[in-house]
């Protein structure tokens, strides 16, 4: 019984990974890497306030979050998706090598904190660590 429960947990077509960024091409391929290894179930995002919208509705298990954009940082989109969405677990992926910033949204809960370029072995290993500790 607990082998089936956790096959059912560790499925990634079952996951729903949402991925928020304000360059489309970034959303693109990431959206392209995670479902080149299986991830189906990948929403793509460039307006934090319709990704808060549809969190709020559909409580993803995993969102990808950039801290640099235009409307809204990073780290105040995930205070509010962690009041809309409490057990979304949230990994960032930014350009901005900041040892404070990245301290903070660890603080605030992030299961891991990515720079852009990283490798993407390294990068899907965390997207799976942080859908596992979503179950």
């Amino acid at each position: 019984m607990i082998r089936e429960i956790e096959m059912v947990a560790l499925n990634k077509e079952t996951v729903a990974v949402y991925l928020l960024d304000d360059d489309p091409s970034i959303l693109k391929a990431t959206s392209r890497l995670l479902d080149s290894a299986g991830w189906n179930n990948v929403e793509t995002f460039t307006d934090p306030f319709a990704f808060l919208e549809r969190a709020a509705i559909d409580c993803p298990d995993v969102a990808v979050i950039d801290i640099l954009m235009p409307e809204m940082n990073g780290l105040e989109v995930q205070t509010r998706l962690h009041g809309v969405s409490p057990s979304t677990r949230v990994i960032v992926l930014t350009a901005k090598d900041d040892p404070s910033v990245q301290r903070m949204a660890m603080n605030a809960g992030a299961s891991a904190f990515f720079i852009k370029g990283v490798q993407s072995d390294e990068f899907l290993a965390g997207v799976k660590a942080a859908a596992d500790s979503s179950n």
